[in-house]
């Protein structure tokens, strides 16, 4: 059968850990740490930082990516620690999208260790897209040493939540013919972009499945969470028009601000105004570039400065302050857990040209007119001075 899109979504199976085991069995350790307790992050020594990564020894004490080295020392006395190898990293995903390039011009990198590659219309070249993907597992595996997950769609969205299904190296699909079996079963947090948040609002309303979403109203989605409820519901019907990127059209450099208090944070209210006042920033940095962003990040170090940070991938690109501190504000709220903070950082990256535009399946409302009140207050800031204008919520 003929099918108009053909997508699949190469993920990296424990990425940071199993570059590290394949580099230390390269040169000499006689342990495959993927195969014991081991996790990547922060110092060995003085069990300062948070788990990056972890192995699946390491799953089987309940050790957690994001919690403090300490924390995890705690439950598994014997845990190996690696620091993390931020240039063996970069090289190896180099290294991976280079066999990938064999196979497609067509790829995006959504992340250090996930990318999309597009081969539809590719029926004349590649006959059974299955035996492709076994191909390009097993080459990785056999050239590189370490695993990947595979998935395979008819859109991004349908290929990234296939290639979620079971680790580690394992291929699986999910067509559309195939959401019904397959997705709508999950639980409903196993939807791509559902975070804590939005699935706690869920739930409050017996929204417990993904299929339970699909078979909502889409109106009452929308008022219940606002326009990304209707980015939920239209993923939960395996809709998704998003195209690929090709890398070669993305900067993959990045624009960020931080903000060190000389106080500590201990509330949600003055983060958020800290949100704003960085947001601002780096929303007027990035539309002086003439970019847009597809992630926005934002990090944030607790009053021993250790830092933790989180990411999001957009639907569609963006340079508008109000969307970027929205996201960043959605993220802070489900990464911070209470802690005192004395640093606020919000980055954007995956930069494009502000001529390419993502093609998306709903318009902001209001749209034209943030982007043209941020027109608006470049202009004075531009003129009259960088504090010459705030945002209400920043006047005391």
């Amino acid at each position: 059968m003929r099918r108009q899109r053909l997508i699949f979504h190469i993920d990296v199976n424990s990425a940071f850990l199993s570059w590290t085991a394949v580099y230390l069995l390269k040169n000499g350790n006689e342990v495959d740490i993927r195969k014991i307790p081991s996790v990547i992050g922060g110092d060995p020594h003085n069990r300062r930082g948070v788990v990056l990564a972890k192995s699946e020894e390491a799953k089987k004490y309940n050790i957690n990516t994001g919690e403090t080295l300490f924390s995890a020392f705690r439950k598994c006395p014997n845990l190996r620690v690696e620091s993390p190898y931020f240039d063996l990293y970069k090289r190896c995903s180099n290294a991976m999208i280079n066999i990938l390039e064999e196979y497609t011009p067509l790829i995006q990198r959504y992340s250090i260790d996930e990318c999309f590659l597009d081969f539809s219309n590719m029926e004349h070249i590649y006959k059974d897209y299955y035996t492709v993907a076994k191909e390009i597992s097993k080459r990785i595996y056999r050239e590189l040493g370490f695993t990947v997950n595979i998935g395979i769609g008819d859109n991004k969205l349908l290929a990234k939540m296939a290639s979620d299904f079971e680790k580690p190296n394992k291929i699986h699909t999910l067509f559309k013919s195939e959401i019904k079996d397959k997705m709508w079963p999950l639980p409903i947090e196993k939807l791509f972009m559902v975070g804590t948040v939005s699935a706690k609002k869920l739930k409050n309303v017996n929204i417990n499945t993904i299929g339970d979403l699909a078979s909502c109203d889409k109106e009452f989605i929308q008022y219940l969470l606002k326009s990304h409820g209707i980015i939920l519901w239209e993923y939960a019907k395996g809709i998704d028009k998003s195209p690929i990127i090709n890398r070669d059209e993305v900067d993959i450099k990045s624009i960020s601000n931080s903000t060190t208090t000389p106080h500590d944070i201990i509330t949600e209210e003055e983060a958020i105004k800290v949100i704003l006042g960085i947001s601002e920033n780096v929303g007027r940095r990035i539309r002086q570039e003439g970019k847009k962003a597809f992630v926005i990040s934002i990090t944030l170090k607790n009053k021993d400065f250790i830092s933790r940070g989180k990411q999001k991938m957009l639907v569609e690109s963006t340079n508008c302050t109000e969307t970027i501190f929205r996201e960043a504000c959605d993220l802070f709220k489900e990464f911070w857990i209470g802690e005192p903070l004395r640093l606020i950082g919000v980055g954007l990256s995956e930069l494009t040209k502000d001529s390419i535009e993502q093609l998306s399946f709903f318009s902001y409302e209001g749209k034209n007119k943030t982007e043209n009140l941020d027109k608006t207050m470049d202009t004075l800031r531009n003129k009259y001075g960088e504090n010459s204008i705030k945002r209400s919520t920043l006047i005391k």
